[in-house]
């Protein structure tokens, strides 16, 4: 028995084509519909990115901190060394002009010696 219905080659053909445009379908781009939570997803990363960025940013400040007061540290000890040859500097030239003061007095001395010697 045959179908009820024949079909012709034209409907076969015009079959055919339209079940290749229906398979072609599927794979066209569909009309993008705009995420609602894309907003807010968009704003929790941003806030997120900030929140990164801002402890970089302290951390980076606390380096920044931490070199400071060794440099700091470093220059006081610097200082606090130059200080200390300073003094041992002043201290030797003040023992020198002491020895100076009483070889000079030990040398007037022996000059009034000697010269009441001479008178007596």
């Amino acid at each position: 028995m045959r179908d009820l219905k024949q079909t012709g080659f034209n409907d076969r053909l015009s079959a055919q084509q339209e079940a290749k445009k229906a398979l072609l379908a599927k794979f066209k781009p569909k009309a993008a519909a705009p995420d609602p939570e894309f907003e807010k997803l968009a704003e929790k990363r941003a806030a997120e990115k900030e929140a990164l960025r801002q402890q970089h940013e302290l951390a980076k400040a606390e380096q920044r901190r931490e070199r400071a007061e060794k440099e700091a540290a470093r220059l006081a000890a610097e200082m606090a060394a130059q200080e200390a040859i300073e003094a041992e500097k002043r201290a030797n030239r003040k023992e020198r002009k002491q020895l100076t003061k009483e070889e000079q007095k030990a040398a007037r001395d022996a000059k009034y010696a000697a010269r009441k010697a001479r008178q007596r």
